[in-house]
């Protein structure tokens, strides 16, 4: 793994492997995403005999083909007559697939080929897999496609896809289908590849170092965005890799797209949620997915850690995860560790490598807290005994912690994670991101004492509780999202 380092307060500075990385800020854990699936697992329907069918296409790459897959077998058991065909990699599907639960009858899995030439040696560039898959991909869909239609007898009448794939637009309007375009994260990076141009056209690109500072007042819901919070490839970073140049396509082809829906809750951005209403033809919140459940799936815990969680009193907790990708470098890790043994606050730690942490802290630390390679952050994030999660601001781990109402300290690492952060402290008001953009271990300790402690993180939590209330109020049977995932399935089988 890279030694990722990021300078204190400089949100500028870029990655060299944020490519191959960054895929996965959109997306679950595999295992949180293959739990998440299983539980939406229903009773088989019988065969379809309607006329209609959906064609699916998956991105193959970190975890975005799972929730893409757990909302078609929501879409597959509320229309049994359609047939879905689920287009992915086979190396893919063989990850998402391996559970022994049985698919709905409605749908159909094939393999679509991952674009490497036979006897094609890598050369070792982070995103190369990516390009190859993306250079290939359109042509292969079709052709499985037009396979997949002899197989069932039915024309494709509709492509969900996910956003990334902007090419679908094109795809859609040769074969006469609708397109819907399922964008995983949230909506305001969907926001900021949708206003790339605009964006450029009115910061510049590169050479914004003196305007990192400024804010983007002129985009609607922006206002308290810094240029210096975007992702890398909108006005800074490579603008003309194949990945950047992928998401820049996806925002001018999303207009055409027949509906546009997001892993989010409408009374999370009402700002975001207006205009961008005005900007697709439909867009649709139908999250937070998680919440969607239709049962309590058993919960994978081997480490014990919610059993060590009842011991513990009400929001006295630190709960600590940098997802499945990043790790802070080793100082930063030290600097947690030291933070955390001063504050003598309660902690669980999902830490997979622990050999930076400092000598002896194991054993200094047992009956404070523990480190354990996995946790189940989902189950987690519900606890009462959170009482603050320290995260990179992955999407999905910020959406699971609002529906939990707990608050956040923040260390954003790359792509949206810094829009993220900057989301939780300064718009919605529920968490704080690390003192100058790295952990100390004094800063650290502040920022435990102030969202655990002192009055503002009490005000912290109080905010994060009402959009928790909202959160669970949109999934509701008349919630917003209820509603708007009624209106998805509309669009996709009522063609």
């Amino acid at each position: 793994q890279p030694t990722l380092y990021l300078p204190g307060g400089s949100s500028s500075t870029i990655f060299p492997v944020f490519l191959s990385l960054y895929i996965y800020l959109f997306t679950l854990s595999l295992a949180s995403s293959l739990q998440y699936i299983n539980s939406l697992t229903m009773a088989k329907p019988s065969e379809p005999t309607g006329d209609s069918h959906v064609a699916v296409l998956a991105f193959p790459f970190g975890t975005h083909a799972a929730p893409l897959l757990a909302v078609t077998r929501r879409l597959a058991s509320s229309s049994p007559s359609t047939v879905f065909s689920f287009f992915n990699t086979a190396q893919s599907n063989s990850s998402l697939f391996s559970s022994s639960d049985d698919l709905p009858a409605n749908i159909r899995v094939h393999d679509v080929p991952d674009g490497v030439p036979e006897g094609y040696v890598f050369s070792g560039k982070p995103q190369e897999a990516i390009e190859l898959f993306i250079e290939s991909a359109p042509e292969s869909f079709k052709r499985e496609i037009v396979a997949a239609e002899k197989e069932v007898g039915r024309k494709v009448k509709c492509m969900l896809t996910d956003a990334f794939f902007w090419f679908a637009a094109d795809m859609a309007t040769e074969m006469n289908a609708s397109w819907i375009a399922f964008w995983t994260a949230g909506a305001n990076s969907l926001t900021a590849h949708f206003y790339t141009d605009l964006i450029r056209e009115t910061i510049g690109v590169n050479e914004v170092g003196g305007r990192m500072e400024e804010t983007l007042g002129f985009i609607s819901g922006m206002e308290k965005i810094r240029v210096k919070d975007t992702q890398e490839g909108v006005v800074f970073g490579p603008l003309d890799s194949v990945f950047s140049n992928m998401l820049h396509r996806m925002g001018r082809a999303l207009p055409r797209a027949t509906a546009v829906f997001i892993n989010s809750f409408e009374e999370l951005d009402p700002t975001f949620t207006a205009n961008l209403k005005s900007e697709f033809k439909r867009y649709l919140n139908i999250g937070p997915l998680a919440l969607l459940s239709q049962w309590e799936a058993s919960v994978n815990d081997p480490h014990g850690c919610l059993a060590w969680m009842e011991k513990r009193p009400p929001g006295s907790v630190a709960y600590i995860s940098f997802g499945t990708v990043m790790t802070p470098p080793p100082g930063e890790l030290a600097a947690i560790a030291e933070g955390l043994e001063s504050s003598k606050v309660p902690f669980v730690w999902s830490l997979k490598n622990m050999v930076h942490l400092p000598k002896g802290f194991l054993d200094r630390t047992r009956e404070q807290g523990i480190v354990v390679p996995w946790a189940p952050q989902a189950e987690l994030l519900k606890h009462e005994a959170t009482g603050v999660f320290v995260t990179h601001c992955g999407w999905n781990s910020v959406l699971e912690s609002v529906s939990g109402g707990v608050p956040m300290i923040c260390r954003p690492f790359f792509g949206d994670q810094r829009l993220n952060g900057r989301a939780v402290e300064v718009v919605w008001e529920i968490g704080m991101t690390i003192i100058n953009g790295v952990f100390t271990k004094d800063g650290f300790e502040k920022c435990l004492d102030r969202v655990l402690v002192q009055d503002d993180g009490k005000k912290m939590k109080r905010n994060a509780m009402k959009l928790k209330e909202q959160a669970h109020e949109a999934v509701s049977s008349k919630g917003s999202s209820s509603v708007n995932f009624r209106g998805l399935l509309d669009a996709v089988v009522n063609i």
